[in-house]
């Protein structure tokens, strides 16, 4: 088999499972196997499915619906192993699962995985503080005022920074609006509910294709005007994807 090299930015128009540095490089995830930190890569991923379906506890806590099946055709394991991984994850305490009875699958909650960190640096830091000695030099007032004003500076120079994301995050939303409507995504997902991951994927491709701010997109060998892309990608419906979905398949 031999396959193409990627060419300027063509990478980024796929999408990825991230698995968080963190659980490769940090002492207390170092007996964690690499198929466990694998498998919360792909519970992460499944995790914004869920926020964008709503599925939230009374608590407002985000939950999953990920069983051992999902797990073994994910991993292409067998039972035992798929398994091994969920109870590997418990025990460190990265997923809980709320077993509900009568047949029904469990509710999987992914942990946060720096919430221990943060809460260990926190606990450090006021340590730190109620440590320090009484009668150490304080700043006077003068030299306080100053340095309020010159972080108040520092807050008001990221105004524009922070209004930027947020202007990008609204057109993100506008468009996965737009998408989802002119493709008639919920009808596509009671048609096919097997390929649910796809047709999210396939929105948040064209999401970030269309809010792309380059001016010229590398695609099948040859760098096409971005407008000209954006403005095709618009016109898609759902009878496209039904064809896309068929070629998969």
């Amino acid at each position: 088999m031999t396959l193409d090299y990627f060419y300027g930015q063509a990478g980024k128009l796929f999408s990825f499972y991230r698995i968080p540095k963190a659980l490769f490089q940090e002492q207390r995830f170092q007996n964690l196997s690499t198929d466990a930190k694998t498998l919360y890569g792909i519970l992460l991923d499944r995790m914004s499915l869920s926020v964008k379906n709503e599925w939230f506890d009374k608590q407002g806590r985000v939950f999953i619906i990920f069983t051992i099946e999902d797990v073994k055709r994910a991993l292409c394991c067998a039972d035992n192993k798929a398994t091994k991984l969920l109870r590997e994850l418990e025990n460190f305490g990265l997923i809980e699962r709320k077993r509900r009875g009568l047949g029904k699958p469990s509710l999987v909650y992914v942990k946060n995985f720096s919430s221990d960190l943060s809460n260990e640096r926190v606990q450090n830091r006021e340590n730190h503080e109620s440590g320090s000695p009484k009668n150490a030099c304080q700043d006077p007032p003068k030299s306080r005022c100053n340095k309020n004003k010159k972080s108040k500076t520092e807050r008001n120079n990221t105004n524009p920074i922070l209004s930027d994301e947020l202007e990008k995050m609204k057109n993100r939303k506008l468009l996965e609006e737009y998408f989802s409507r002119s493709l008639e995504i919920e009808l596509l997902l009671r048609l096919y509910p097997d390929d649910e991951d796809t047709l999210y994927q396939i929105v948040n491709l064209l999401v970030d294709i269309c809010a792309t701010n380059r001016k010229l997109l590398h695609i099948a060998g040859d760098d096409k005007p971005a407008e000209v892309v954006r403005s095709r990608f618009m016109k898609l419906n759902a009878d496209h994807i039904r064809f896309v979905l068929k070629c998969l398949a």
